[in-house]
């Protein structure tokens, strides 16, 4: 991506969904120390462990974080994104060495993962991962993945201009209307795949092209933000 950036209209764009927030009794702030985000993470009551993805190997630059906090200053809202550099391999040749290189520690030992989604093949270059969602029970339902998917882009389009914002999601969030209150574009079958034993789990690719985050970035009408507000 080419264009010069208008950082007026993404701080703009980002004001929205902070005040959507706010609305909601919730104080949003972002940060680079991922040693910082895994303390957190670790220290928050029923959130699952922080996939390997965000653990505090990441460069300087190479990734955020964000957290929303509640009126008594309890965690309500986590999530991270980091930018991997695909100059070399596609996104399903990444997705298939990061998770076969390192296994989960709980991994049968002929488990296996494989990236089959055909989209995946052509996501090459400035790549922002959106991972590591978790939201308070007592704030599920209440619009919180349209506020949390628009600070992911914004802040990712500040940084880094990406060539795509991609994420793998369950089946389940697909259905449930989750996928679309992200702002996620497209999805397809065959993310990532863990072939087990006993087991076989799958996870949706979902992804918007650099053009698509650009265009909704630069967006005025944010009716729709205030109707899920």
């Amino acid at each position: 991506m080419t264009n010069s950036l208008n950082h007026l209209q993404i701080s703009r764009f980002l004001q929205r969904y902070d005040a959507a927030a706010s609305q909601k009794g919730i104080k949003l702030s972002t940060g680079l120390d991922f040693h910082k985000y895994i303390s957190i993470t670790r220290a928050t009551p029923t959130k699952d462990p922080t996939s390997r993805t965000f653990q505090p190997r990441i460069k300087a630059g190479d990734g955020f974080w964000m957290i929303g906090v509640d009126n008594n200053n309890d965690v309500a809202v986590l999530q991270a994104v980091r930018l991997y550099e695909l100059s070399c391999i596609n996104f399903a040749e990444h997705l298939e060495k990061v998770f076969g290189d390192r296994p989960a520690a709980h991994a049968h030992p002929y488990d296996s993962w494989t990236c089959i989604a055909p989209s995946a093949k052509k996501i090459t270059g400035k790549v922002a991962y959106h991972g590591d969602v978790w939201v308070r029970r007592d704030y599920r339902g209440r619009g919180m993945p349209k506020i949390m998917g628009g600070v992911a882009f914004g802040v990712s389009f500040a940084m880094w201009a990406p060539d795509y914002v991609c994420a793998l999601v369950t089946p389940w969030q697909l259905d449930k209307g989750v996928v679309a209150q992200y702002g996620y574009a497209h999805h397809e079958a065959g993310g990532l795949r863990q072939i087990g034993q006993n087991a076989l789990n799958e996870y949706l690719l979902v992804w918007l092209t650099g053009e698509e985050l650009r265009s909704r970035v630069d967006r005025r009408d944010d009716s729709e933000l205030i109707s899920a507000a």
